[in-house]
């Protein structure tokens, strides 16, 4: 199977502008998400998508570019554009902002196509302070590895242990964390962009909920592994550390 890793990357970002280009000790931020892509055994090529022509013209010295439109409203819409145009029987959908990423991660992702149109990752809930947290997407899976449901608030709900602390509740469950790389079949891919936005994606903004609601199984592989992103100038200095230890 021919898989593509493809990074989307734009320049506007609220909260850090032109965060793809940052130095990560040394190197673009996207460089560093590369490398570590190109790491991983299943992806046959890696392709930054971008609409931004400052990030291409960087991208271009390490990587593969595809220019895409402004207008996507998502990075699987922006991923979709690429697919179209390229001969592969798969993609994985690979976060710009993510230098740490672990290649078995995208491994794993890319193995579960095998026996599913579309696949992600998810991880053990690790902290109190991810319980409550909109920003942490939680997800059930079915006895099949397949995922139910996606959700800003924590599921399940634990009706017997609901008044214990957070700690307890965490030990009396193995809660799932979402982690956001996504692998999809390109027929897959090419369809689920076809659909309008589904009512479900529109009130929790979780663009994944499109493809449960138009009946597109999602396999979820459970990993060790926790992401460890650059959302905001602050982080950089989190992740140069990290990148020391290493």
């Amino acid at each position: 199977m021919k898989i593509l890793g493809i990074i989307p990357a734009r320049f506007a970002s609220t909260r850090f502008p032109g965060k793809p280009l940052h130095p990560i000790a040394g190197k673009p931020l996207i460089q560093r998400v590369v490398e570590q892509c190109r790491r991983a055994r299943s992806l046959s090529e890696v392709i930054v998508a971008t609409d931004d022509e400052r990030i291409a013209a960087v991208a271009r010295g390490f990587c593969r570019v595809e220019l895409t439109r402004e207008d996507h409203p998502s990075g699987s819409d922006r991923i979709a554009e690429v697919a179209a145009r390229c001969e592969c029987d798969a993609v994985v959908n690979i976060q710009g902002d993510e230098p740490l990423i672990d290649p078995a991660v995208i491994d794993a992702v890319a193995g579960a196509l095998a026996g599913a149109e579309m696949s992600t990752a998810a991880t053990r809930l690790r902290g109190a302070g991810e319980y409550d947290n909109p920003n942490v997407v939680k997800v059930v899976v079915s006895a099949a590895g397949r995922a139910l449901y996606f959700s800003r608030r924590t599921i399940p709900f634990l009706r017997d242990a609901a008044s214990r602390p957070v700690d307890e509740q965490l030990a009396a469950f193995p809660f799932l964390k979402h982690l956001g790389i996504y692998g999809y079949r390109r027929a897959t891919l090419l369809r689920l962009v076809r659909f309008p936005v589904s009512p479900l994606e529109q009130a929790e903004r979780l663009e994944q909920l499109r493809a449960l609601e138009n009946d597109i199984p999602i396999a979820v592989v459970t990993v060790d592994y926790d992401s460890v992103g650059v959302d905001v100038p602050g982080d950089v200095a989190r992740v140069e550390a990290l990148l020391r230890e290493a």
